[in-house]
């Protein structure tokens, strides 16, 4: 059955691939996003990924919420339990950047997401509230919203607020080191601020919170994913030329933006779409999909191991095929977010054009470890077979990367620290 499937999904494969051998066809179709997401999904299939759990039916949401975002983009998923509200959203803009959100009040969601940095922090690997260094690099939020799953490599969290248990109450290691001794403590320092009285009141109207009832951390997680969805923005001179300014890319951008839709980088392939991930969803969204690849970074044993504790969606599967494989970031605003990859181990964009270009990492050591060949790593994207471009040609393709910046965002109003 497995083999009879295969077999008909590589024919579509072929198919479609015939069908984009005319250069024209190849670059509408493909850089207008709606191809894009089908190839990887036939791809999963048949070896980038096989659970069930990435192809699921899906019931999208809607939201009356502005995110300000073009008329031909879909709105975010609005999960039905946690409406949309200015009220909420201003809530959770306070509490992301209010280090009393820490058990010991030297941290907020904001100490590792730094805005001027696209909410990335700069550095390989973040250390929590405890001084305990985290093990996966501090991700942007820049359109966070259309994320199918929300952390480098758990495919269980696909909810915004289910995933700040973890920057909240993970003990291995401590982020913020919210725990069963501390949180009414934690309550408490926020019920009493008169400010949050108000905001609490306004974003939640319906619980009586200035009639005396208490407030929760439901209500904290959930208006602090109300802020981090609101982190909408497509105003990065790529958009603009998207919507019809085609002298919003220079020459050098254009011929990269070619080079990132082919079939000779296969860039798109894993960073496809109007948001340029495969792990993407939205209001519109039918089918659920949430690949996970190995982009060979890593094969210390030579049957495809990463570092302990570090291995990807393995750590949850056990699976061996599934070490490695973490979830394909959004590439917008990937020019302010280095150092690169799940543990922060590739500092620039020249160096990640470098990886892909050799089709894995060669044997190297990073933080006193050998790496491994990479190249070689058996659960290894089959996307990630390597290429040869001139130097030109990198530094266009790099060029194109950098017009995924969106300036405007990173200085946005709406999401900066209400307490500086």
């Amino acid at each position: 059955m497995r083999a009879a499937l295969s077999s008909a999904l590589n024919t579509k494969m072929a198919a479609l691939n015939a069908k984009l051998a005319i250069p024209a066809l190849r670059s509408k179709t493909i850089k207008t996003g709606w191809l894009a997401p089908v190839l990887c999904s036939l791809a999963a299939l048949t070896g980038c990924g096989d659970s069930d759990w990435q192809h699921q039916e899906f019931s999208a949401g809607t939201s009356t919420f502005d995110f300000r975002i073009p008329a031909n983009t879909p709105a975010p998923f609005v999960p039905e339990d946690n409406p949309m509200t200015p009220e909420k959203v201003e809530l959770g803009r306070h509490l992301f950047f209010d280090i009393r959100l820490s058990g010991n009040q030297t941290q907020s969601c904001g100490s590792c997401h730094l805005q001027e940095l696209g909410f990335a922090d700069g550095i390989a690997l973040p250390t929590g509230s405890t001084g305990e260094q985290l093990d996966r690099n501090s991700q942007g939020l820049l359109n966070v919203a259309y994320n199918s799953t929300f952390t480098w490599g758990n495919h269980s969290l696909t909810s915004l607020t289910d995933q700040h248990s973890v920057p909240l109450f993970a003990e291995f290691p401590v982020e913020l080191g919210v725990n069963d001794s501390n949180k009414e403590e934690i309550l408490l320092r926020l019920s009493q601020d008169t400010s949050y009285q108000q905001l609490f009141a306004a974003a939640y109207p319906d619980s009586n919170l200035d009639n005396g009832s208490e407030i929760n951390f439901q209500q904290i997680s959930q208006s602090l994913a109300s802020f981090i969805r609101s982190m909408v923005s497509f105003d990065a001179p790529y958009d603009h030329y998207e919507q019809g300014d085609s002298n919003a890319l220079t020459d050098s951008q254009k011929r990269g933006m070619d080079l990132f839709f082919s079939e000779r980088t296969e860039c798109f392939h894993c960073h496809g779409g109007f948001n340029f991930s495969q792990s993407t969803r939205h209001s519109k969204t039918v089918f659920f999909e949430a690949p996970f690849f190995n982009n060979g970074l890593y094969n210390l044993d030579g049957a495809g191991s990463y570092p302990v504790g570090n291995q990807g969606l393995f750590e949850l599967t056990g699976k061996e095929e599934d070490k490695g494989k973490f979830r394909p970031v959004s590439l917008r605003n990937i020019e302010v977010t280095a150092p690169y990859m799940h543990d922060g181990s590739i500092e620039t964009l020249e160096e990640v054009i470098e990886h892909y270009a050799a089709g894995g990492r060669a044997p190297t050591t990073i933080n006193g470890q050998a790496t491994g060949d990479g190249r070689k790593n058996p659960n290894k994207s089959g996307f990630v077979g390597g290429f040869e471009l001139t130097t030109q040609e990198k530094q266009d393709l790099i060029n194109f990367l950098k017009s995924l910046t969106d300036d405007s965002f990173n200085k946005d109003e709406r999401f900066a620290n209400p307490h500086s």
